[in-house]
């Protein structure tokens, strides 16, 4: 089913469909762990991440693209990447050697290794879950997958600094994974037709108790992160964390009468709290 005229993309949508919310978030995550590490990144590991993020979505969406027909497409970004085919992998071969090129010359040897290992399980992920085994109801749910490999990418290159404090990383590190889970967790219950007619597997298809456990999680997030700052443990991250997971709730309550797309585009803004304290120091 093609986007019907009243759906055709309006201008807030873009950022979604040419797959810039997720770098931005996890830049965002990024700058804020460092900060709990007690490290100064280098602008250069920012934007080899952002980089990193913006390909490997880029490329996700580029193959369902490339094995859907038209007609099945349900959603504005997978039809961008279809019909955009091969400007976008123009472009994606070009920000891929920019991205090399960055790392090689900005990064420090244990960064440039870790990254190289980050990069394993993101090439073995997509080769699974959109080739091997797409269509396997009993394969490694997307959503846990995803916001592992987003977790790893915040992580990598702080703690690949030799002054980085770890176990102060830890803590937002763990909370930035549960609300990546939390945001997949839902995209996946507001779009489980969407998934279903792409031929996925999701956890809302996957798993029938998904739908309640789902809606309650970012609400979890909210409340246990809130618990943490109050006790003074977390601090910055767990306060972003709080608001983060209550925004999603929000968005949650909201998309039973506003519909799936503009939830799909706010569940990232949600995520993007550390902007304001960032923009603070």
């Amino acid at each position: 089913m093609q986007p019907s005229e009243e759906e055709r993309a309006r201008w807030w949508l873009w950022p979604t469909i040419l797959s810039l919310d997720a770098p931005v978030v996890v830049v965002l995550w990024q700058r804020l762990v460092a900060g709990s590490a007690g490290v100064r990144l280098a602008p250069a590991a920012s934007a080899v991440l952002g980089c990193s993020v913006w390909l490997a979505y880029s490329a996700d969406r580029w193959i369902e693209g490339w094995r859907l027909s038209p007609e099945s497409i349900r959603t504005h970004r997978h039809r961008f990447y279809q019909r955009w085919r091969w400007p976008v992998a123009a472009l994606w071969l070009a920000v891929l050697a920019a991205d090399v090129r960055l790392s090689v010359a900005g990064l420090s040897r244990p960064q440039f290794v870790g990254g190289a290992l980050v990069l394993v399980p993101v090439a073995v992920y997509l080769l699974s879950h959109q080739l091997v085994h797409r269509e396997s109801r009993w394969r490694a749910p997307k959503e846990v997958c995803v916001a592992a490999l987003l977790g790893a990418g915040a992580a990598v290159f702080v703690l690949a600094e030799p002054a980085a404090d770890r176990a102060a990383a830890v803590l937002p590190l763990a909370l930035f994974v549960v609300l990546c889970f939390s945001n997949c967790t839902l995209i996946s219950l507001w779009e489980h037709e969407v998934d279903r007619s792409h031929g996925q597997t999701s956890l809302a298809l996957q798993f029938t108790e998904a739908r309640r456990v789902g809606r309650g999680l970012p609400w979890m997030a909210a409340a246990l992160s809130a618990a943490l700052w109050s006790a003074g443990r977390g601090g910055t991250p767990a306060l972003c964390a709080a608001a983060s997971g209550a925004l999603l709730g929000l968005v949650d309550l909201a998309e039973r009468r506003t519909g799936r797309i503009p939830a799909r585009v706010l569940a990232d803004v949600a995520l993007m709290t550390p902007l304001f304290p960032l923009l603070m120091q």
